[in-house]
């Protein structure tokens, strides 16, 4: 089977750990070992170099802000990287040098080829605060080597073996430690070092070299560990400042949701309840986090849905403090139901749509305000009759009756005349279905004893009537009332 490997490396990774977006805000300077490790544009644009000391750094650009290195942070924000990632294969693992490969070659299809998912992969990263750089090669090493270039894609495994000859041999990290006695041959590109004899590359610089070369080119097996999703699933991410309004939230809630999509995707679940947990500052007189959580009426396990719900949420809540951090903490969570068989598509959209929008529109305006007709256990049609919030479970063992009701119950029944020994409702009416008696109410103080009928006009219009039983309490005349209408 043709293989295919994505390469995400995250070149800024010890910058962006720490205050996402700020590398195009302010000069920023990370330091590992009181050197410049990664310095920002503006940074670089103030004349602060990589390995520049301390010092130097506050001599040149006193503005720029130091920052130490957090190795613990950096791996936390590779894994939540790997994790999100998950939604699109399976087979996904953490390489060096700040760098995620993913096995795709079952997934091109399924997301409309390499150049689509690729697409999709940098806006996953994007969503997390990473600016990523993307190499695609039918090998896994060839795959990194591409993205520590600087990024490209060789669907062919002839076309990447060109494209890794012209790379310089300081790509490779096995010929690091012997820069300076291959650059005294005249080897600076992975060609030249291809093209030295073998066995004496070997013998002076070890197996290495070889074998990296092998595997990037397709020559030697590839063994990794993959990433397991963890059993359950809870992620923060702390705001690079104070932050007062909780709209403001929502671009690191997306990406806390990108890694739980990648966890749902990778365990075959969906959800249907999780919580965003808002901390405020900490203090004399700080308070608990503030918690939003989200029932879904029916188990979802897409980003842009959860989103949009969560978006309409926050525009209606109002907080007492400023905040610090965001949390997404999966509760309730469901297998995921295998893709519909049907061979034509419903008409207006699926049952999944219909659910959707339903969520949405009791994120936006309440769960009190969208309702639902909910069958109540009693023989009386107004009783029976009732309306329910939506996301509200109606109790199971309450069953239609056998025969139909309408749609549209009036709120009091109408009389109707009698023509030629027939109910009249603009046209005398013909009945078209058996007598459904409903005999209750006696327990409440009100007695209901009626035969209902279906009853058919001229017009072919269908309405629900009924006539009072001889001796009712409504008097000793039978007469007819018009109590609803069908569609």
């Amino acid at each position: 089977m043709h293989r295919l490997w994505i390469c995400l490396r995250l070149p800024r990774l010890c910058l962006e750990v720490f205050r996402p977006r700020w590398s195009t805000e302010l000069a920023v300077a990370v330091l590992d070992k009181d050197r410049v490790h990664h310095a920002s544009p503006l940074a670089t644009a103030a004349g602060v170099r990589p390995h520049m000391r301390r010092g130097g750094v506050q001599t040149i650009a006193p503005q720029t802000v130091l920052i130490e290195r957090d190795p613990a942070r950096e791996t936390e924000g590779l894994r939540a990287l790997a994790l999100a990632l998950l939604q699109f294969s399976p087979c996904v693992v953490a390489a060096e040098e700040d760098a995620v490969l993913v096995d795709v070659s079952a997934s091109l299809r399924l997301f409309g080829g390499a150049r689509r998912l690729r697409a999709r992969m940098r806006a996953t990263a994007d969503a997390l605060g990473y600016s990523v750089v993307i190499g695609c090669a039918p090998t896994a090493q060839g795959a990194w080597l591409l993205a520590r270039a600087g990024g490209g894609l060789s669907l062919k495994i002839a076309r990447l073996g060109r494209r890794l000859a012209a790379l310089p041999t300081a790509a490779l990290p096995a010929a690091r430690a012997h820069a300076e006695w291959l650059d005294g041959l005249g080897c600076r590109t992975l060609g030249d070092l291809r093209r030295l004899p073998r066995a004496g590359l070997q013998r002076r610089c070890g197996a290495a070299i070889n074998e990296a070369l092998d595997r990037a080119l397709g020559e030697a097996a590839e063994v990794f560990d993959w990433l397991e999703a963890p059993p359950e699933f809870s992620a923060r991410v702390d705001l690079p400042d104070r932050i007062e309004h909780v709209e403001a939230t929502l671009a690191y809630v997306s990406g806390l949701i990108e890694q739980l999509i990648g966890w749902l995707t990778a365990r075959h679940l969906a959800i249907t309840r999780f919580a965003v947990s808002l901390h405020h500052e900490r203090g004399r007189e700080a308070i608990p986090p503030t918690v939003v959580e989200i029932a879904l009426a029916e188990s979802n396990w897409h980003a842009d849905h959860l989103v949009r719900l969560l978006r309409e949420r926050l525009a209606r809540l109002s907080i007492d403090a400023p905040m610090i951090a965001v949390q997404l903490a999966a509760i309730d969570t469901q297998p995921l139901a295998p893709p519909s068989q049907s061979l034509f598509p419903e008409p207006g959209g699926t049952p999944e749509d219909h659910t959707r929008l339903l969520e949405l529109l009791v994120a936006r305006l309440g769960a009190d305000r969208v309702l639902q007709p909910a069958l109540q256990p009693d023989y009386r049609p107004a009783v029976a009759n009732a309306w329910v919030p939506v996301t509200a479970k109606i109790p199971a063992g309450t069953t239609a009756p056998a025969l139909p009701r309408p749609v549209w119950l009036l709120d009091q029944p109408i009389p109707l005349l009698e023509r030629e020994h027939r109910p009249y409702y603009g046209s005398p009416l013909r009945m078209v279905s058996p007598p459904e008696r409903i005999e209750a109410g006696w327990w409440a103080g009100e007695v209901v004893t009626r035969d209902y009928y279906v009853a058919e006009g001229r017009d072919h219009a269908c309405y629900w009537i009924f006539q009072e039983r001889m001796g009712s309490r409504e008097g000793d005349a039978a007469r007819w009332y018009l109590h609803g209408l069908f569609g």
